[in-house]
């Protein structure tokens, strides 16, 4: 069938509509892959539940924060510079942490693995040199409250996901619910997620984050050990 010139316009159309929707989706989304080191718009700071990782992977893989009488609850997952749609990503530059930059990791990080794994793939896109990274991982870190109830979890329990988040919101005076999303996976809590901004002074609203939260429960959460 001949191809008219009323077809051959609709099909230019429909091209300029596609380069305009990527030019407007921005680096938000593009950048996924990648990014420029230090342009960002916010923070998450990632909150890992230990026990629940070992028994879901970590005691398999031989990770050092699954030993025995460790007694691990909450643990830094990571720091990851965020856009408002998407995020980026190994950033390129020092992609090696020195050794004078992991002692800023140590006690922050669960090991020294994870410690590297962040830097390699969110570190690099703050901005920062490899010790102002960590070092902001820390601050982070300390800015939030663990909730008490879950700070002496002693064992294996069941709640929602709703009542993790009230918990982290009234121990952390000005934690809207629109900041913060609880990760589930497999019917068990995964890790908390905080929006932060990139001052690390005060907490923001991340819609996109806050879709990601899981709904439904009750959830297992494991007791440390």
């Amino acid at each position: 069938m001949p191809h008219g010139p009323a077809v051959r316009a609709a099909r230019a159309a429909l091209a300029c509509l596609a380069l305009a929707a990527v030019f407007l989706a921005g680096p938000a989304l593009a950048q996924r892959g990648g990014g420029t080191p230090g342009e960002f718009d916010f923070y998450v700071l990632a909150l890992s539940w230990s026990p629940n990782y070992c028994e879901a992977r970590g005691d398999s893989r031989g990770s050092p924060q699954c030993e025995p009488g460790r007694n691990l609850g909450f643990v830094v997952h990571g720091l990851w510079p965020q856009y408002e749609r998407g995020y980026p990503s190994n950033c390129g530059g020092n992609r090696s942490a020195p050794r004078y930059a992991l002692d800023e990791a140590k006690g922050v990080f669960p090991d020294e693995g994870l410690a590297r794994h962040e830097w390699r793939q969110h570190g690099t896109c703050s901005g920062l040199p490899p010790s102002a990274y960590f070092r902001a991982v820390r601050t982070a870190r300390d800015k939030v409250r663990i909730p008490e109830a879950m700070a002496a979890l002693d064992r294996d329990s069941r709640t929602t996901p709703q009542a993790i988040e009230r918990a982290f919101s009234e121990a952390n005076p000005g934690l809207r619910p629109d900041m913060i999303s609880v990760q589930c996976s497999h019917g068990a809590l995964k890790e908390v997620r905080i929006c932060l901004t990139r001052d690390l002074r005060a907490f923001t609203s991340c819609p996109e984050i806050d879709r990601r939260a899981c709904r439904f429960g009750p959830i297992r959460v494991s007791a440390p050990r």
